[in-house]
């Protein structure tokens, strides 16, 4: 994993507390601020990748013009891993997919490194080891995990068993508390393939059978129980510290949608409770503040802690909902891996599915937006599930995190990273086997748009002809039979999309 291009000082000041950190233990997190994304370069907003801004230029305050907590693990040769940043100790390994209620009653025979009490992670605890410096690519040769593999193993999906490369998704111990895909008992969980948070149901759409899923376990190490517990203070003056982590967060929110550049813009000339280092947070700073005991149906709010305030917004079933924020981060993903950014739902996160609109990943799930365009040109969402694309999302700012501003620098030399457009190098092949029926739209892409630069393939237009968008389809391709969802793709072509996402 890279680290962020710094100044000698700070270069300095990094290389310092990493060697502090490989003497000590563990640290105990509270007060130490969210451990930084990864997240290398930056981007425009049609994915370019771009010398980091200065302050005052365009697009500043981005995920990458800010560096916070370098991530620190330590292999303990046992086949743990400890964070010296969280206070927490994973297996290495991860173990094979296995349904929810497996996955929760197994660490009670698990025994590795000698410790005996493993437990399953909640979503925040295991979206700490999200790393933003991985792609997804059109295959594994050109992709990166979000995860770092010096020190955790990881795999891809089985294609030869009919699955996609990037069904990697991990279960937490994390419960929605409503439903989601028209009332599937459903479990968060980060898929470490594409980079995301998703509430998934326990059972797969069709009944017949419970969703599996990858498991990483996880314990307490130095008798530390504090991890992703939120510790929020009103200050009196509209700002809420979470002395969890030492963020200051304006107790409202920005009250309109804005696109990223406008959102990035926002934050950074914010004067407010005479304060004027704000900044947009980035994914982790942001995941961190969801209150994932909470939701539209369950509380009748936000998933956010009620000392906050949150604006309202009506959403596509035209009732009254709560609205996605944006990140800093941008997100390497889709056919031109940079022109989106994370965001995170604090209402429920909409797609368009069976002919109607539906929760169908839960509120404080982290998916991407595009940075820019006009939403109504998706008015029925993009994706497996029809993933809502707004667009116009709502800014939440932050200060404070021990950061330190970075600027300059060289850009993402990684062949994903060329003119929006331009086939990534190394994945022509693959782009061009789907113009050619043997691929299918959006595998290894997540459904967004398009085979490569054409037309879905015929196969996957055909298996939808006379069928309405979310209707179950199969398609023959030369690795078997794959079965999806009838996607309507940006050209406005209905064609067949692997299911299960």
């Amino acid at each position: 994993m890279r680290t962020k291009l710094v100044t000698t000082f700070t270069l300095a000041a990094l290389i310092i507390t990493a060697l502090i950190g490989s003497f000590s233990s563990v640290s105990t997190a509270n007060g130490a601020g969210v451990v930084d994304t990864g997240q290398s370069y930056c981007y425009d907003e049609a994915g370019n990748s771009i010398p980091c801004p200065a302050p005052g230029e365009a697009l500043f305050g981005q995920d990458a013009n800010y560096a916070s907590t370098t991530p620190a693990y330590r292999d303990n040769g046992d086949g743990t891993i400890s964070d010296l940043n969280t206070g927490l100790m994973w297996t290495q390994a991860y173990f094979g997919k296995m349904t929810w209620t497996d996955a929760m009653n197994s660490p009670a025979s698990v025994s590795v490194g000698g410790y005996t009490d493993w437990r399953m992670p909640t979503i925040k605890e295991l979206y700490s080891l999200i790393d933003f410096d991985g792609i997804t690519g059109t295959e594994e040769a050109n992709s990166i995990p979000y995860i770092d593999t010096t020190y955790f193993a990881f795999g891809y999906g089985n294609l030869a068993a009919g699955e996609r490369m990037i069904d990697a998704q991990y279960w937490s111990s994390t419960e929605y508390t409503s439903t989601t895909m028209g009332g599937s008992h459903t479990v968060f969980g980060v898929n470490f393939a594409d980079g995301r948070i998703k509430g998934y149901g326990t059972a797969r759409p069709d009944g017949n059978m419970e969703m599996t899923q990858y498991v990483r376990y996880v314990r307490n190490e130095g008798g530390y129980t504090g991890y992703g517990v939120n510790v929020f203070v009103d200050n009196g003056n509209g700002t809420i510290t979470d002395n969890s982590t030492s963020l200051m967060w304006m107790q409202t929110d920005s009250g309109s949608s804005m696109n990223w550049a406008e959102a990035l813009s926002y934050c950074e000339n914010l004067d407010y409770a005479g304060q004027s280092d704000w900044r947009l947070p980035d994914a982790k700073e942001l995941q961190g503040i969801v209150d994932y005991a909470r939701s539209l149906d369950a509380t009748h709010s936000a998933a956010i802690d009620p000392l906050f305030s949150v604006t309202p917004i009506t959403d596509e079933f035209g009732q009254t909902d709560y609205a996605f924020y944006w990140t800093s981060t941008t997100h390497l993903d889709g056919r031109a891996p940079g022109d989106r950014a994370v965001y995170i739902a604090f209402g429920e996160a909409l797609g368009y599915m069976n002919n109607q609109f539906m929760d169908v990943h839960g509120a404080g799930a982290q998916r991407s937006d595009l940075k820019m365009g006009d939403p109504s040109q998706f008015a029925l969402g993009m994706g497996p599930q029809g993933d809502v694309q707004r667009i116009y999302n709502l800014a939440r700012c932050v200060r404070g995190g021990n950061v330190t501003i970075i600027t300059g620098g060289a850009t993402d030399p990684r062949p994903e990273q060329q003119a929006a457009g331009t086939p990534p190098q190394g994945a022509q092949g693959q782009q061009n086997q789907g113009q050619q029926g043997q691929g299918l739209p959006g595998q290894g892409q997540q459904g967004q748009g398009q085979a490569g630069q054409g037309q879905p393939p015929q196969a996957a237009i055909d298996a939808c002809n006379g069928l309405s968008v979310g209707a179950a389809c199969t398609v023959n391709t030369p690795n078997g039979t794959v079965s999806g969802a009838c996607t309507l793709m940006q050209n406005n072509v209905l064609a067949c999309v692997p299911a299960g996402q």
